[in-house]
């Protein structure tokens, strides 16, 4: 049964960092692609960066420069590093991630079948 489980999210005031990090169990292979989504209360759920085994990386275009994801494909364990935050990033963020053959980082929800349980960032001003 796979399994993906957040951690590293948190408060912290505007202009500071956080490091989320989604490890994956369960699959064989690793995903071929994962993601990071994050919703706000009474909006959608939004792709937020995504990569590909490959490497191939997606972001949404307001976090280009701030965020990076990153994977470590031996411990199946997903980052996001996030800098310079504001208090519109605050959101619950999922990490999610498909095992299915297609390495094109998509920033489309239902492309990935596999959801973890998700963990708060609160960005204070």
């Amino acid at each position: 049964q796979v399994q993906l489980v957040e951690s590293g999210g948190g408060s912290v005031q505007t202009g500071g960092s956080l490091r989320l990090s989604c490890a994956a169990s369960g699959y064989t292979p690793s995903p071929y692609r994962m993601a990071w989504f994050r919703q706000a209360p009474g909006k959608e759920r939004e792709g937020v960066a995504a990569i590909g085994r490959t490497g191939m990386t997606a972001y949404k275009d307001s976090e280009k420069g701030r965020f990076t994801i990153s994977q470590d494909n031996t411990k199946n364990t997903l980052f996001l590093q996030m800098n310079r935050l504001k208090p519109e990033d605050s959101a619950m963020y999922y990490c999610a991630a498909d095992s299915r053959y297609n390495n094109y980082a998509s920033l489309q929800a239902l492309e990935y079948p596999d959801w973890g349980q998700g963990i708060q960032v609160t960005v204070s001003s």
